[in-house]
């Protein structure tokens, strides 16, 4: 290149870096002035009490933020343009922008999604993690943030009665907390706490041998199992998806594949992809009543040969089944006609069966009966039926992260007890574990008759108010879930509407599940936890009752404006 051609090229660069900079401080004062103006408004609501018309102010809150949103979002995307020039990276498909129309309806990505990245205020972030990171590691990112991004702003926003009433509700998560204050008591008593040298050592990788042996006598016990289960054939693992993915691990190679009935619980996607790249392959269930599905979602071995048959044809090498009993998000329980039918198969194809049953102790209609898989006698393919259970759901303490693997197989119980090198349990934390499975009394006595009481005082809360507002769901009996059907708030009825409906629960700070999220093949379904305490549940309810009325108002404000036009 020329000196004279050079200088030119200097030259050029300087006027767009002057151009990008006056953008820039023009973009910034008018992010300044609204910010000015938000703030504004609070300070007058302080200073003057509540405002006449409340959902006026509402209206001019969120169109402010709109604003705020679209500011920061050109102003990424310019950087994003200098970062793609300057350091040679692929651009992605943009993103569209978004604001709030005249309605105060939330547009297509208003809101971060857990099954859809904000790439309007990630954009520049994401253009960093994919020069400095490998391809994996851009995918993992990508994945984390797809997957758990409101989750994150629940965390930095959560809800409090006194010093936080506009944070975000959250009955997405499926937590029990409604026995906080019985565990707390039961953690803090005395027996609870030892610290012996044994416990701050690395322990075995299955996991301390006390706890197994606990772990084994109280699944012998609760599932009901035929003859006494070994120790020597349980692993403890931090979390349930933890030993979902050693599993995984052990008898898969990458690309071969899982089926699993739809909906279902979505964290599965996400931990079957992070390590052992294994593929799950949906059978999609249908909630229509026929001659052949004889209620809502129904699992037939039909279904399952079908999908497998497809499967093969594509080449797909299948591996197992996975399932979960009670099931999530439907709350369905197997019976043992059903459980056997899927057991045999998965023989007749030589399938592994990995059974969750970590809600196992959730159920809390006392007229339905559960079945474990270790509570079959003869069992069709023993050496290769595995069962996963751990006390986040039936015992609410999901920060422990135990999780306990319970298979025939001493192959594939010597396989998943290596992951205990990277996910074990603190010996602190296994031996308060012990002392609460040893405690069958307490258990019997106190815990699971409050629990599974609570749980029903609950959910018939909830079930009452959707039958007030006329809303379909699945009245089942187990679990921390309803499984909510808002189709008719849907128009037209189609995911992309489904995620609108999403984003503006958001908009009330309230996190609930939509069925996309499940892998659910029809549009309009809803997961929502109630296991909640009951002052948090009905400042749920109310929001959630908002948001329905905010998208009532927004179809005959449309209608209207439709009508004006013609």
């Amino acid at each position: 290149m020329s000196h004279q051609a050079a200088t030119q090229s200097m030259g050029d660069r300087d006027l767009r870096n002057r151009k990008i900079f006056s953008e820039l401080l023009e973009m910034m004062l008018e992010v300044n002035r609204t910010m000015e103006d938000h703030f504004l408004e609070f300070t007058t609501r302080e200073m003057q009490g509540p405002p006449l018309n409340e959902e006026s102010y509402a209206q001019t809150i969120r169109e402010q933020q709109g604003r705020i949103r679209d500011l920061m979002s050109k102003i990424v995307k310019l950087l994003w343009s200098e970062v793609v020039d300057n350091l040679g990276l692929k651009q992605p498909p943009s993103a569209q922008d978004s604001s709030i129309d005249i309605t105060g309806r939330p547009t297509a990505l208003s809101f971060r999604q857990p099954d859809q990245p904000d790439l309007r205020q990630r954009e520049f972030e994401v253009a960093f993690v994919s020069y400095f990171l490998s391809k994996r590691g851009s995918d993992i990112s990508t994945s984390y943030h797809k997957n758990f991004q409101n989750y994150e702003d629940y965390q930095r926003d959560k809800y409090h009665e006194e010093t936080n009433p506009l944070g975000f509700l959250n009955l997405s998560t499926s937590e029990n907390k409604l026995c906080l204050d019985l565990m707390t008591e039961r953690l803090c008593q005395r027996d609870m706490n030892s610290v012996e040298d044994v416990l701050l050592q690395y322990s075995d990788w299955k996991g301390q041998p006390f706890l197994r042996e606990e772990v084994a006598r109280f699944l012998s016990y609760y599932c009901k199992a035929p003859y006494y289960i070994d120790p020597e054939n349980v692993v403890v693992l931090n979390g349930c998806c933890s030993v979902f993915s050693a599993l995984a691990m052990v008898l898969c190679d990458p690309g071969e594949a899982f089926l699993v009935p739809t909906p279902f619980c979505g964290g599965f996607v996400f931990t079957s992809s992070l390590y052992a790249k294994v593929e799950l392959i949906f059978v999609y269930l249908e909630s229509e009543v026929t001659a052949e599905n004889t209620h809502p979602f129904q699992l037939t071995v039909e279904k399952l040969e079908l999908v497998l048959m497809e499967a093969k044809s594509k080449a797909k090498k299948v591996r197992g089944l996975l399932l979960s009993n009670p099931q999530n998000p439907l709350g369905d329980v197997y019976s043992l006609e059903s459980l056997m039918q899927y057991l045999i198969f998965a023989k007749r194809h030589k399938l592994h069966v990995i059974m969750d049953e970590v809600y196992m102790l959730s159920v809390f209609d006392e007229s339905i009966k559960f079945h474990s898989v270790l509570s079959i006698e003869s069992l069709p393919d023993p050496q290769r039926t595995h069962m996963i259970w751990g006390t986040s759901k039936d015992f609410g303490i999901a920060g422990f992260r135990f999780g306990a693997l319970y298979t025939y197989n001493k192959e594939v119980a010597s396989a998943v007890s290596s992951f205990g090198y990277l996910h074990s349990i603190s010996g602190i934390a296994q031996y308060k574990l012990c002392r609460l499975l040893q405690d069958r009394e307490w258990i019997n006595r106190m815990y699971l008759p409050v629990n599974h009481c609570r749980l029903r005082f609950a959910h018939k809360y909830v079930t009452d108010q959707l039958e007030a507002l006329k809303i379909p769901f699945l009245n089942r009996g187990s679990g921390l879930y309803i499984w909510i059907n808002l189709k008719e708030y849907l128009e037209p009825c189609t995911f992309e509407e489904e995620k609108a409906l999403h984003q503006r629960f958001l908009a009330h700070k309230l996190m609930l599940s939509r069925g996309k999220s499940f892998t659910c093949k029809e549009p309009g379904w809803f997961r929502l936890i109630f296991a909640e305490n009951h002052q948090q549940l009905r400042e749920g309810m109310h929001r959630f009752c908002q948001a329905l009325q905010d998208q009532k108002d927004y179809w005959v404000t449309k209608e209207l404006e439709s009508a004006m036009r013609e």
